[in-house]
C-alpha cells in the first residue's frame, strides 16, 4: 500500500504595502509679515530690482536715506505699509505676540529646489526668522478713501516678487493678506495700476477676481512740474 501524500503547504498570504508616509517634493516655509525699520536695506534693493523689470529705472532715485525717514513715521495701516515676503527651508520659529498683525504662515511643497543665487544678498535681518530666512518680495500701501462708497480702502503702490520665486504664488499670499486687512478693517476696496504691456500680471490679477478699468488714465505731477506749485505767483 502506497503512502499517503503529504497535504500541500498553506498558500502564503500577500505582502500588505503600506504607503510610504516620508514626504515627496520640496517643502518650502513662506511667512509675511510686517516690515520693520531693519528691512530699508533689503526694500531698497527690492525697489531697484522693480525699477529694472518695469524698465524705469531713470526715474529711479530712492535711497536707504530717503525710505527710512518717510517709512514706519506713523502705526501701520494709518499710512504706507509694506508686508515682507520671507521664505525659509527650515519651519519659522513662534513669532512674539502681535501688536498690529500676525504674521501669515504657509507651507508650499515644491517639485524641485529654488535656486536662489541671492541667498546672502537678501538674508533676512528679522530677529524672530531663523537662521536661513531670505527675503523674497513685498508689497507696499497705503489708505485711501472712495467718495462713492463712503469707505476708505486701501491703494496697492507696489507689490514685486524677486525673479527665481515668480509662478508660485507668493504673489497672491501678498495681495491676499492686503485684502485680508482691508476686509478686516471694514475698508470698501483695493485698488492698484498695472503696466499695460505686463499681460501676465493683468491676467493674474483677472483671476484673482480684480476687474481692469480699461477707461481710467492715471494722471500725475511730479518734478518741475509739481515744484512750480511752490512758488505762490502760480
Amino acid at each position: 500500500m502506497a503512502a499517503a501524500a503529504a497535504p500541500p503547504p498553506p498558500p502564503t498570504p500577500a505582502a500588505i504595502l503600506l504607503p510610504d508616509s516620508t514626504p515627496t517634493g520640496h517643502p518650502l516655509f513662506v511667512r509675511v509679515r510686517l516690515a520693520t525699520p531693519s528691512d530699508v536695506p533689503h526694500i531698497h534693493k527690492l525697489i531697484h530690482q522693480m525699477a529694472i523689470f518695469e524698465r524705469l529705472t531713470d526715474i529711479f532715485s530712492a535711497t536707504e536715506a530717503s525710505l527710512s525717514s518717510t517709512l514706519f513715521t506713523s502705526p501701520p495701516f494709518q499710512s504706507s505699509t509694506i508686508f515682507i515676503l520671507e521664505l525659509s527651508q527650515t519651519p519659522f520659529p513662534p513669532s512674539p505676540t502681535p501688536l498690529f498683525f500676525s504674521p501669515i504662515t504657509q507651507i508650499v511643497t515644491l517639485d524641485l529646489p529654488i535656486d536662489d543665487r541671492e541667498t546672502e544678498t537678501f538674508k533676512s535681518n528679522n530677529r524672530d526668522g531663523g537662521f536661513d530666512a531670505v527675503i523674497g518680495g513685498f508689497v507696499l500701501f497705503f489708505p485711501n478713501y472712495s467718495t462713492f462708497l463712503g469707505k476708505p480702502g486701501f491703494y496697492v503702490e507696489d507689490l514685486f516678487v524677486r525673479e527665481c520665486y515668480r509662478r508660485k504664488g507668493f504673489g497672491k499670499m501678498l495681495l491676499s493678506a492686503v485684502a485680508q486687512q482691508a476686509v478686516k478693517m471694514g475698508y470698501g476696496r483695493v485698488e492698484w495700476v498695472v503696466l499695460d504691456w505686463n499681460v501676465n500680471a493683468i491676467k493674474f490679477y483677472e483671476e484673482m477676481g480684480a476687474k481692469v478699468l480699461q477707461e481710467w488714465r492715471i494722471c500725475r505731477l511730479t518734478g518741475e512740474a509739481l515744484q512750480a506749485y511752490g512758488n505762490p505767483a502760480n
